[in-house]
């Protein structure tokens, strides 16, 4: 089992205590922009949004969360509106021993809400690398997207609805969609919204898939041309450089952007991981599965690709257990039957393929039950039903929208050992842009290809690339040598002659201002110098008054927790806590055995 590592949160849904519905979208939504936030400070571990809501309505003790999440704080709160106001409450939580450390309140004017929550974002960063060590901020984390608060309030209630992927939902999320760029059309949020809308419909069925995918690259460009880093907008082009060009490279170079822009983007890791095992670079590919299910476990688009890692790389009863997970959680999901209908294929449980899909209803499986059913009898050898299936995929192989039908017949060609046929198929693929030709290519089902040299030469053309992918986690100092040595120098002086310690509400920012340097430096100097956070820094000043308070002839009368106070201390538990850690003793121990 992995640890949680000391600069990691996950931000829990923060709880609603107002009756109307629109007040669940905003508390969701504001949960939403605050987890977006806290991805943007590189070195911060933040659970995505999927598997915070997981948590949703849920009476899970927070250790446990912890110990699930692999984190070591969480943020919680509520929100309760009253006409244009808004209150908003947040705490944060040392996980394992369920300390609560902080905690604020926020009035405002709904009309503020960026302001209040940047002001969170910012503040709750800070309190981190207080807690955990040198992180660099910027300025601001969130930024205004709209002035139309009616505008935002569409969108997240579209969100809202993207996120259960269900065909009613992804409807309604079009129609909030919209109604939010009528108000304001350069709303990015709406506009990279709708185009993902689009690619999800595009790829289910629901809309003609050319219509979808112009729809959605028209949105992609839009939202570039208002924010050029869009970390969203390059995951889409990304799967559109995929299923539309065809084009292996571009894919990847999208994809890597978008990791970039987000280290966090636990889609992007996972469709980085995605492509990577297609080209059959499994060592990157599981690196970049691991970083998606460190980032959100409990997602089922992220599970659903641990399943299909398992399955393209041979372990069919891991990949067939998993997807019976991800379909008892949403039984609607096609990509889960799809390949759990090639796992049994490739497990030899012919009998259950052939009425795998007898339960469905949805015309939008009728290509994945065909061409499963076509398989069996090409697997058993069944010349009679392999002609019959084969005739029924050629046929609807020709529609506009029979992409996935023609994808089997490739399929069909290469069990049935027809290789000239299946490498003539690869070779159209590639001049006709086929959407589906690098999934199917490397598929196990075609294994048999694999051992023809036709196929490592066509394997090169379709996954070669043209770029580096490169990674933006290099560390620098934020001060030359000399530099840092003044300051260190200056810090120092600064706490112990003004004792500035004794300050129970010392910040790491007012610290800063204080020695006139700026906080990101001035976190990096003492993480780098002293090998400490702020606290452990602070308080190992307070903790050595403390002794030197509690051991002079007149500290008898007073407390132990006056001496605390007066020692810079605000906490008795804090001060407890921290001076256990220190000393290994608790206050009035280390007292008694400095008298002994």
């Amino acid at each position: 089992m992995n640890s949680p590592t000391t600069k990691s949160i996950a931000v829990l849904p923060f709880e609603n205590m107002s009756d109307r519905m629109e007040s669940e979208y905003f508390a969701d939504g504001i949960t939403e922009e605050i987890i977006n936030a806290l991805t943007r400070v590189q070195g911060l571990k933040v659970t995505s949004r999927t598997s915070s809501f997981f948590y949703k309505g849920k009476n899970i003790p927070i250790p446990e969360i912890g110990e699930e999440l692999k984190v070591s704080l969480i943020l919680e709160g509520s929100i309760r509106f009253g006409g244009n106001k808004v209150r908003i409450t947040a705490q944060l939580i040392e996980a394992k021993d369920d300390f609560h450390f902080f905690s604020e309140t926020w009035d405002r004017e709904l009309n503020d809400i960026f302001e209040v929550q940047d002001e969170i974002s910012i503040l709750i960063a800070d309190k981190i690398r207080e807690s955990s060590g040198h992180l660099e901020l910027e300025e601001h984390l969130v930024k205004p997207q709209t002035e139309n608060i009616n505008a935002y309030e569409y969108a997240l209630k579209a969100r809202f609805h993207k996120n259960k992927w269900s065909f009613k939902d992804i409807q309604l999320a079009e129609e909030y969609y919209k109604k939010s760029l009528d108000l304001d059309p350069s709303l990015v949020q709406s506009i990279i919204g709708l185009g993902d809308v689009y690619s999800f419909m595009g790829m289910t069925g629901t809309m003609p898939f050319e219509e979808a995918w112009t729809k959605c690259n028209g949105l992609i460009e839009k939202t570039l041309e208002i924010d050029p880093n869009n970390h969203e907008a390059f995951y889409q082009k990304g799967h559109s450089a995929f299923f539309t060009e065809v084009n292996y490279s571009k894919a990847l170079e999208y994809g890597n952007k978008a990791i970039q822009q987000k280290p966090n983007y636990a889609e992007a890791q996972q469709f980085m991981s995605f492509l990577y095992v297609l080209s059959g670079k499994i060592d990157k590919a599981k690196k970049h599965l691991d970083i998606a299910l460190g980032l959100d476990p409990h997602n089922q688009e992220t599970l659903f690709f641990k399943a299909y890692f398992d399955y393209m790389t041979g372990n069919y009863s891991a990949a067939s257990e998993q997807l019976k997970n991800c379909i008892e959680v949403n039984p609607g999901n096609i990509p889960a039957h799809s390949v759990m209908s090639l796992c049994l294929l490739k497990m030899g449980e012919y009998d259950e393929v052939i009425h795998y899909f007898d339960a469905f209803e949805s015309k939008y499986v009728e290509a994945e039950k065909t061409g499963a059913i076509a398989l069996v009898h090409a697997y058993k050898k069944d010349q009679e039903n392999i002609s019959k299936y084969m005739d029924i995929l050629l046929e609807k192989a020709g529609n506009p929208d029979g992409f996935t039908f023609d994808s089997y017949v490739f399929m069909m060609y290469a069990v049935n050992g027809e290789f000239d046929k299946a490498f003539e198929w690869v070779e159209k693929g590639i001049q006709n842009k086929a959407s589906l030709l690098m999934l199917r290519f490397p598929d196990p089902i075609v294994e048999s290809l694999k051992e023809d040299e036709r196929y490592q030469k066509l394997h090169d053309q379709i996954y070669k690339t043209t770029a580096a992918v490169t990674s933006n986690s290099s560390k620098k100092a934020l001060l030359d040598e000399s530099s840092a040595k003044a300051y260190k120098e200056k810090l120092v002086s600064h706490v112990e002659e003004n004792k500035a310690f004794l300050d129970s509400g010392l910040t790491l920012r007012s610290l800063a201002e204080q020695i006139d340097i700026h906080p990101n430096k001035l976190s990096w100097l003492i993480n780098d110098m002293h090998e400490q956070n702020f606290n452990q820094f602070i308080n190992n000043y307070r903790i050595a008054h403390f002794k030197k308070l509690a051991l002079q002839p007149d500290s008898s009368q007073f407390s132990i927790l006056g001496l605390a106070y007066e020692s810079g201390f605000n906490s008795k538990t804090v001060f407890n806590t921290y001076f256990k850690k220190s000393t290994g003793q608790s206050p009035k121990d280390w007292i008694q055995s400095q008298q002994a």
